[in-house]
């Protein structure tokens, strides 16, 4: 279980954070959905442990990782991926070598032990499959389409088989069709892996498609957070235009 309470950042005078509380249950997907620039992504850095809040705490299976020095976080968080908004490959590196990374880095964290080359080649293909990328070893990032590369980062993410994964704007930049299958990919990786996850977007029709969930991020807080149906009943102005929206993006789609 994820539990955040009371979580402050400020970056100069721009508070981002602002005493936000979240309860995120082990094995669900949780979607996080507002607007560009509201402090999404910099809620999943605190998460990871890559940023420390002003005030406030973070805890993981009852953990409180905002407590621990740096040397320390790493360890507490290794249970956790994260797919970043740019895909974030090593552009110097191949697929193949891009999906080991991890592997090659840390090893089994089961025996403390380096796997065996040929462990991590049997790793990356399986993962690359999964994301339906068998062939691709072989390529550079450069070579890929803006899709294929999120595809190509999901597979460096799952390789390792995380119990918390994270999504920074899965599908910003992508058009509906790959949209879609980076939001089926999801679901596939979370029905795989049976972790916990949280995604960050302000794609309502991701959050539909993917969420068990939705939280509504406004003014450094949690707003409300409900399951998609009820999500939409709430008495929210900013709610109240996502329905607009949907019923006239459907309309547009499917025309009498």
């Amino acid at each position: 279980m994820i539990r955040i309470r009371n979580l402050w950042k400020r970056y100069g005078l721009n508070e981002v954070l602002r005493g936000l509380n979240l309860d995120v249950q082990r094995g669900e997907t949780v979607v996080i959905l507002g607007r560009s620039g509201v402090g999404k992504s910099v809620l999943l850095r605190h998460i990871i442990g890559i940023e420390k809040p002003d005030q406030g705490t973070i805890e993981i299976d009852g953990l409180k990782i905002t407590d621990l020095k740096k040397n320390r976080i790493y360890s507490a968080v290794k249970n956790m991926g994260m797919l970043f908004q740019g895909s974030a490959l090593f552009d110097s590196m191949n697929i193949e070598e891009n999906t080991a990374f991890y592997l090659n880095q840390h090893g089994d964290p089961a025996t403390k032990k380096p796997f065996s080359q040929e462990m991590i080649r049997k790793k990356v293909k399986e993962a690359l499959a999964m994301v339906g990328l068998e062939g691709t070893e072989r390529k550079m990032p450069s070579d890929l389409s803006g899709g294929m590369r999120k595809r190509a980062a999901l597979a460096r993410l799952i390789v390792y088989r995380p119990a918390i994964l994270l999504y920074d704007e899965p599908t910003t930049g992508l058009d509906t069709i790959t949209s879609r299958q980076i939001n089926e990919l999801i679901v596939k990786t979370q029905s795989e892996l049976k972790g916990t996850s949280i995604i960050v977007t302000h794609d309502l029709h991701s959050a539909f498609f993917v969420a068990d969930r939705i939280a509504l991020h406004r003014d450094g807080k949690i707003a409300c957070m409900a399951d998609p149906e009820e999500f939409m009943k709430i008495d929210d102005p900013l709610i109240q235009f996502l329905r607009e929206n949907m019923a006239y993006t459907r309309e547009k789609e499917n025309p009498r």
